[in-house]
């Protein structure tokens, strides 16, 4: 989508910010006045301060088979191994039991993850020291492939909590940052990576309008059901809203879309919206106002390229507004604020943060 740095570098940590409100403990702060040269050095600063803070709390512990040679019983026996070492005429029994250890998942991927980043020579020599000191407390934690890590399965609970964020960043570490050679050595890539942005910038802009605008409108990611006729729904698919603000009646329904081009050319090279985009808005908003008011709007929420054309438009279909719009994400984050602020003025005519 954009060449390496073409956004602002600290914009990413802001956009991480809202998508993982505890980036915005008092700890990270100083985060927000470094300078950084690379995203990965600002990843490195990232873990390093939450690290340093969990470090504090204690590593996370969570109960782990061992099966241990014992000349008393301990849990349960294995009667396999057992039999075994019998023969071996050993006097030790194989054991089965549970303990509480720090060389769990969690750690695990944290501690690949900071591996990887400490070898790498965009990483500032700070930040490789602070990650340094802070592996000694994970002298007991192993490295694991990092293909053999299914996010999926990682469950979070009042114990583990702390770790959701730090887990987040470790993925876009390994997702986003990296990518394997011919030889199968692991090197850094681009960050800007379409599919990985794509999912920080939808869930930053919910999590900005709900941060800032708690008690003057709702913001939800909402499921749209379908407004059949006969009420036959079956088979049809599920409509989910990736931005639903909802203020006294009114509803807008964004989707936001972080593309490598934000226009299709079609016949003759001529330019327009991307059809399948505006398609599904149309949808969404069509469904949604089962009045058929006009009290729901619809807008596709580009994040803007380096494209001779970018979008800016308005339409009224069937008295609902549908609008396509860009946000520009290489400007200061004042500014980008400044966009998302204009958004919800203008939609829903906000004289300020009270009205």
């Amino acid at each position: 989508m954009y060449k390496d740095k073409s956004i602002v570098i600290k914009n990413i940590y802001y956009m991480l910010t809202y998508a993982f409100s505890v980036l915005r403990q008092t700890n990270y702060e100083e985060i927000a006045s470094e300078k950084f040269e690379n995203i990965e050095d600002m990843f490195s600063s990232i873990l390093s301060k939450g690290l340093a803070q969990q470090l504090k709390q204690g590593l996370y512990r969570e109960y782990i088979s061992v099966n241990e040679e014992l000349s008393t019983l301990r849990g349960k026996i294995d009667i396999t191994s057992s039999v075994k070492l019998k023969l071996q005429k050993k006097r030790t029994l194989s054991c089965e039991y549970d303990e509480l250890s720090v060389n769990n998942r969690f750690n695990q991927i944290i501690k690949s993850t900071v591996m990887l980043l400490i070898k790498q020579p965009s990483v500032s020599v700070k930040h490789k020291s602070e990650l340094k000191k802070e592996m000694l407390y994970f002298s007991e934690v192993d490295t694991i492939e990092f293909s053999t890590i299914k996010w999926d399965t990682l469950r979070y609970q009042r114990n583990n909590q702390n770790y959701r964020m730090l887990l987040n960043v470790c993925y876009f570490v390994i997702k986003g940052l990296l990518r394997s050679d011919e030889k199968g050595n692991f090197k850094m890539a681009s960050f800007l990576d379409e599919k990985r942005m794509h999912s920080l910038y939808e869930r930053f802009i919910l999590e900005y309008y709900r941060y800032h605008y708690k008690g003057v409108f709702s913001a939800n990611s909402t499921q749209v059901p379908w407004n059949t006729d006969d009420g036959v729904v079956e088979f049809l698919p599920v409509m989910q809203t990736d931005i639903m603000l909802k203020r006294r009646g009114r509803t807008l329904i964004i989707d936001a879309k972080y593309y490598s081009h934000s226009m299709q050319k079609g016949q003759y090279d001529k330019v327009t919206i991307h059809s399948h985009n505006l398609y599904q808005i149309f949808t969404y908003v069509k469904n949604y106002d089962t009045t058929g008011d006009g009290s729901v709007s619809g807008m596709l929420l580009y994040a803007k390229t380096d494209e001779a054309v970018t979008p800016d438009n308005e339409y009224m279909m069937s008295h609902n507004k549908i609008s396509v719009k860009t946000l520009d994400l290489n400007k200061e984050f004042t500014d980008i604020a400044k966009q998302l602020d204009m958004i919800v003025v203008n939609n829903f005519e906000l004289q300020n943060l009270d009205s």
